[in-house]
C-alpha cells in the first residue's frame, strides 16, 4: 500500500480521491514518516463495515451462557459463506 505524506495528499486530494474510488487503490497517510490513517474506497470501508458486524454479533453469541446453538449456528454460517454456500436443502 503506498505511503504518501499528509502535505503531498493536501496537494494532490483530487487525484488520490479518484485512484481510490475507480481503481480501488488504498493509501496510507504519513505524518513524519508515522501512519495515522488511511484513504480507501466506500466499497472497501462498507466491506470492513460489514466484516467488524459479523465479528461484533459472533463475539456476543459466544458470551451467551446456555446458548451454545447459536454459536454453533453462526459457526456453520460462516463456513458456509467461505464454501460458496452450498447447504443443506431448505426447498419445500
Amino acid at each position: 500500500m503506498p505511503r504518501v505524506s499528509i502535505a503531498t495528499a493536501k496537494s494532490h486530494f483530487s487525484e488520490l480521491i479518484a485512484k481510490a474510488s475507480y481503481t480501488q487503490q488504498r493509501f496510507i497517510i504519513t505524518r513524519r514518516n508515522k501512519p495515522v490513517a488511511a484513504l480507501v474506497s466506500l466499497e472497501d470501508l462498507q466491506a470492513i463495515e460489514q466484516h467488524e458486524e459479523r465479528k461484533g454479533l459472533a463475539s456476543i453469541a459466544k458470551k451467551w451462557e446456555g446458548f451454545e446453538e447459536v454459536s454453533e449456528s453462526i459457526g456453520n454460517l460462516s463456513q458456509l459463506r467461505k464454501g460458496g454456500g452450498a447447504g443443506r436443502n431448505v426447498s419445500l
